[in-house]
């Protein structure tokens, strides 16, 4: 049986400026990998409403599980989960448990739970909540999209709570191979492989260090034993 396959939404023009670099997708990729889930791809959009709404029903509608980052904070461009409610056509207003949760952090903090704050108890109908240990405010599930926040710690933390619920498959396998020619030189013999284990999946990435040339060959896949066979065979043709 295959493994699921996955998809990532990255939103917030803090990404697409520049001004932001994103690192919860390097993150959830290496998770996923080692859950046995394929992340086949991620895409960036703005915080604007029409992007995040034709995304999202485009990737979960494609894909067995989405994940979403960013835009579930308090401010007016934390449009993520309207932008949700709208895909599914549910509605979104104040949730009790959420908005318990919220209060006793804040109250914990000595800190005003304003009207700011309790954006963040927003979730759409039929949704369930994901944890968040580290900063309280939730994410939720629907369908097949998971919700999470932005900032890397608490995404993080999200993935962790999640992450059980999702049936993998066989972790994605890899080993590589540092050949010294360049790759016109390799890629012949190496496309030959590619076909004769078409099962696996082939990387070629080129590299220049002090007048060499040469090229890091990676073999993926899910059996450990083609994936050994297959490297035996590269090294016997390239080492």
């Amino acid at each position: 049986m295959p493994n699921p396959t996955a998809a990532m939404l990255v939103i917030g023009d803090e990404i697409l400026s520049g001004r932001t670099r994103d690192a919860n997708m390097h993150f959830l990729a290496n998770e996923f990998t080692r859950h046995g889930v394929d992340l086949q791809e991620v895409r960036i959009v703005s915080d604007k409403r029409a992007a995040i709404v034709a995304a999202l029903n485009a990737l979960r509608a494609t894909y067995d599980v989405v994940v979403t980052s960013g835009g579930i904070g308090p401010t007016h461009d934390d449009i993520t989960a309207d932008c949700v409610a709208e895909a599914f056509g549910v509605g979104i207003d104040v949730r009790d448990d959420a908005r318990a949760l919220l209060a006793a952090h804040y109250d914990r903090q000595g800190m005003e739970f304003n009207t700011a704050r309790m954006r963040m108890a927003r979730i759409p109908a039929g949704a369930t909540l994901i944890d968040n240990p580290v900063s309280i405010a939730p994410g939720f599930t629907i369908g097949n999209v998971h919700v999470m926040a932005g900032v890397p710690a608490v995404f993080q933390a999200m993935v962790a709570s999640v992450l059980p619920t999702i049936t993998g498959g066989a972790p994605l396998l890899s080993q590589s191979l540092r050949i010294l020619r360049g790759e016109g030189e390799i890629a012949g013999p190496l496309g030959a492989l590619a076909q004769e284990f078409d099962d696996l999946q082939f990387g070629s990435y080129p590299f220049q260090k002090d007048g060499v040339f040469g090229a890091n060959v990676v073999i993926r896949g899910h059996d450990a034993g083609r994936l050994d066979t297959a490297m035996t065979r590269l090294a016997e043709m390239f080492g």
